[in-house]
């Protein structure tokens, strides 16, 4: 892997996915249902997920797959990058989150199973988790964006990203805060990963969220300072998660970026062309799951850098 890609990934396959009352508070992407048709929402959920699993795999994508459990349901177990993330120094962070029936989802057999069976190396845990009791939040690469090969955190300050939690992460695991504010409609943008998606040699941003012109500059220099390319999205087009992609690495060492089928219709023919200077495109159709999800394929993966035993 690249310092800024990965060639592992996990991915939770879903017991009970739907529509989660308690984070559709502040994301305004989530769709209630019309309907009580609960089993075949999520009967649609898994048919989007299986497929996407078995699309990655076929590119060459290493997927880590592992089930969510029935106990306790858990409609938003498939975005496991809110909860953990796995660093190329062998450190795994747990991180609080906004709604509480979402910290179920946090499993240690998970982590042990990345560990043992997959054979990477962990030597410490970094936990913010107590930050919950405080009503403090930052939920994992869903608030965090990071530029690994330069050690810069783009932060989105919502409800679920507390700044002095970005500031804590940086301090502990060194990296370079950089935050700003986002809105959509009035409301604060929920996650980072819906404004923007850094990859290796390009970032992808919705400038029209972003109403300081301060910030603006300020995240425009850094992407120059850091040689990336700047793929400018709309307001419209961040409405159909063209920010919410992800850089991935195949054991071939190709690199593409991985995008839903309405993400990857919603850039236009010129914007595909910047990725496609760069790298491929895998898509796959995830309409239910970013209808009652209110997240696409970007928060369904969390990336593994552990380094190999």
């Amino acid at each position: 892997m690249n310092n800024q890609c990965t060639s592992h990934v996990l991915m939770i396959r879903p017991a009970s996915f739907g529509y989660n009352e308690e984070t559709a508070a502040n994301n305004i992407y989530q769709q209630k249902p019309a309907n009580t048709d609960i089993l075949s929402i999520q009967q649609q959920a898994l048919n989007e997920f299986d497929a996407f699993t078995q699309n990655l795999s076929e590119k060459g994508v290493n997927v880590i797959l592992l089930p969510d459990t029935p106990e306790h349901p858990k409609p938003d177990a498939l975005f496991p990058n809110n909860w953990v993330s796995f660093h190329e120094d062998g450190t795994v962070v747990l991180y609080p989150m906004y709604a509480a029936n979402r910290r179920k989802e946090r499993r240690k057999d998970i982590i042990e199973v990345v560990e043992k069976q997959c054979s990477f190396r962990l030597s410490q845990v970094i936990d913010l988790t107590h930050y919950e009791q405080h009503n403090k939040f930052l939920e994992g690469t869903g608030s965090l964006v990071l530029d690994r090969e330069n050690k810069i955190a783009y932060a989105s300050v919502s409800g679920r990203t507390n700044p002095q939690l970005v500031y804590e992460f940086c301090r502990k695991m060194n990296y370079k805060p950089l935050i700003f504010h986002s809105s959509a409609n009035g409301v604060a943008v929920y996650h980072t990963n819906v404004v923007m998606s850094v990859c290796s040699n390009f970032v992808v941003i919705c400038m029209d969220y972003i109403t300081s012109e301060t910030e603006q500059k300020t995240l425009l220099d850094s992407f120059k300072q850091t040689n990336k390319e700047v793929l400018l999205i709309t307001a419209r087009q961040a409405a159909h998660f063209t920010g919410n992609v992800l850089e991935v690495q195949t054991d071939e060492g190709k690199t593409h970026v991985i995008m839903s089928s309405a993400a990857y219709r919603a850039f236009n023919p010129e914007q595909l062309q910047i990725i496609k200077k760069y790298c491929g495109i895998i898509h796959s159709p995830l309409d239910t799951i970013e209808k009652h999800g209110g997240g696409s394929a970007r928060c369904m993966l969390a990336e593994v850098f552990l380094p190999l035993t």
